[in-house]
């Protein structure tokens, strides 16, 4: 789906017009005055943390000329809360529901209903598996995706700790295929300097890995601290698992070692100890270092087993004040737009954040709910911060969080508005032979390799692509489901709703979750005029909706 045909839709007057409705714009038609957020909740201490932290940020703007961005409409709400936490956009019916809903917990209530969805741990997992498999080292180990993915839905779904899911990726071990967890180690193929970055990048935040060669030129991190952390990953290794039905690969550890043993004996086991190299010559063996771990300086002495070592230091790490924080600035990040560290996996106690108490206050609220990632996100979405109007990335003399900021939708976020949109059941949709650049099949795999970005990238710097265009505007799979024929979308509408203005709503609100615009509503009409055809005039307009900016970001 979604590859380019040999020919494009002709109107192009209305895919410039659609185009150029940015969130922005929409936002500001839809502007309310701000409001407070409903007091009458089941998660007290979420809505208490939440109001404090809104103090926080707001006392930053007490001398600031930047204005604060007035509290957005439900049905921004709406589209922003079900694109953020289950990775869709809402069907009409909830948009409409919530608009008429007078209770004023009404966003609350949206909040956990769409955290108990099982859609809620798909979307986060797939987030997840962007975040590993985007720097993945060995283009094998796209077969672990599938495996993370649907494990660690399943776990978030469930309601497992942040901590407890660290642990398990830390101590990882078995088939690839099956153990879900095994995904950061299969990822950089169980290379134990890449191993050490992207735990540590991962779930402290901190890249430690710009002083693996020498010492970190902008923090406090010496050379010899990496090392000592990699010393709890040396025993660790992949291998290749062959049967008579399938081929694997396999994360396994081995703690029995020749004295003196090399970085890697004559069958490709992992060596004994780590040891850093020499600079002056680096074909000598390198110093042997011990397993240390660089926040606290807490260590563990040689020859301990790899079990012990990595499980050692997932407790380490889950008990350390960074691990909480790193987490709190990646969801702000990704709620908000803008974390309190950027870049949100470039942190430590030698950069700045913004709004530094408001940061203490989540992150301490994090570790008191037992690292509970539901109360995290339920914390967000309840600030007023959250709920802002969304405005374009500031300039770097603005003050941080006046707004929201608008956010370009990851590829499977965008996907799934394209099959919600368009009422297409993915399992029925015609299979893609090529796989997945992230291991996977079919029409997904296939929009993802044009659509896709990491998540740990700023989001500035994603910006839309020519092939991204013409996949979407010139897809001859994406316009045999707009066009009307006997089965499509468009032709049931047009049968079922024979009043013209009460159509562009409803194509309007299946898509933006929003009814047009008085000039929209105008434009149409004429468009419909010089036209004729009503048929043509709402494919063109469907056709339209899905091209826009607007269905393609996050207000």
């Amino acid at each position: 789906m979604f590859q380019q045909s040999g020919s494009s839709k002709a109107w192009w007057k209305w895919a410039v017009l659609m185009s150029g409705v940015s969130c922005v714009g929409a936002a500001n038609l839809w502007a309310a005055d701000l409001g407070d957020v409903g007091q009458d909740t089941t998660s007290p201490n979420a809505a208490r943390i939440a109001r404090l932290v809104d103090a926080a940020i707001a006392d930053g703007f007490r001398d600031a000329s930047t204005r604060l961005a007035l509290r957005t409409e439900d049905a921004v709400f709406v589209r922003r809360a079900y694109l953020d936490l289950v990775g869709d956009i809402p069907p009409p019916e909830q948009v409409i529901a919530q608009l008429l809903d007078p209770g004023p917990d009404k966003r609350e209530r949206l909040v956990e209903q769409l955290l108990e969805s099982p859609a809620y741990g798909q979307n986060w997992a797939r987030y997840w598996r962007d975040v590993v498999f985007f720097r993945a080292q060995e283009d094998r180990s796209q077969i672990a995706a599938v495996a993370m993915e649907a494990d660690l839905a399943q776990r978030l779904n469930d309601g497992d700790r942040w901590d407890q899911i660290a642990a398990r990726f830390i101590t990882a071990r078995g088939d690839v295929r099956e153990e879900g967890s095994t995904a950061i180690i299969m990822a950089q193929d169980g290379r134990t300097e890449e191993t050490t970055a992207e735990i540590s990048r991962i779930f402290l935040g901190i890249q430690i890995q710009c002083a693996q060669c020498h010492d970190h030129p902008y923090d406090r991190w010496k050379r010899e601290q990496f090392h000592e952390l990699a010393a709890f990953f040396p025993r660790v290794g992949v291998r290749n698992v062959r049967t008579l039905t399938k081929r694997s690969f396999e994360v396994f550890a081995n703690d029995r070692y020749r004295k003196g043993a090399r970085r890697k004996d004559d069958n490709g086991r992992p060596q004994a100890e780590h040891r850093m190299p020499s600079l002056e010559d680096p074909t000598v063996p390198g110093k042997p270092m011990q397993p240390r771990f660089f926040l606290t300086g807490a260590s563990l002495p040689e020859g301990t087993s790899d079990f012990d070592r990595r499980a050692q230091l997932a407790e380490w790490i889950t008990s350390n004040p960074w691990f909480a924080i790193a987490m709190v600035n990646r969801m702000w990040s990704e709620l908000v737009g803008e974390g309190f560290y950027d870049p949100i996996d470039d942190i430590g106690p030698d950069r700045e954040a913004s709004a530094p108490q408001a940061l203490k206050l989540l992150a301490d609220g994090f570790r008191d709910s037992g690292y509970d990632l539901k109360w995290l996100l339920t914390t967000i979405c309840l600030t007023d911060t959250y709920q802002r109007e969304a405005r374009p990335r500031r300039a770097p003399e603005e003050k941080s969080f006046a707004a929201n900021v608008l956010q370009p939708l990851r590829s499977d976020q965008l996907f799934n508005s394209l099959l919600s949109a368009l009422e297409v059941d993915e399992r029925h949709a015609a299979p893609n032979r090529d796989l997945g650049r992230r291991g996977r099949t079919g029409m997904r795999g296939q929009f993802g390799q044009i659509f896709g970005y990491d998540p740990s990238q700023a989001r500035d710097s994603v910006g839309a692509s020519i092939p991204q265009m013409l996949a979407l505007m010139n897809s001859g799979e994406l316009n045999r489901y707009i066009e009307s024929t006997r089965s499509s979308l468009i032709t049931r509408l047009i049968e079922e709703i024979p009043d013209d203005e009460q159509l562009i709503v409803e194509l309007y609100l299946r898509c933006l979750s929003r009814e047009p615009t008085v000039q929209e509503l105008s434009q149409l009409v004429a468009y419909h005029n010089e036209v004729g055809s009503r048929t043509q005039v709402f494919e063109d307009l469907l056709w339209a909706l899905l091209n826009s900016a607007e269905f393609r970001h996050r207000g």
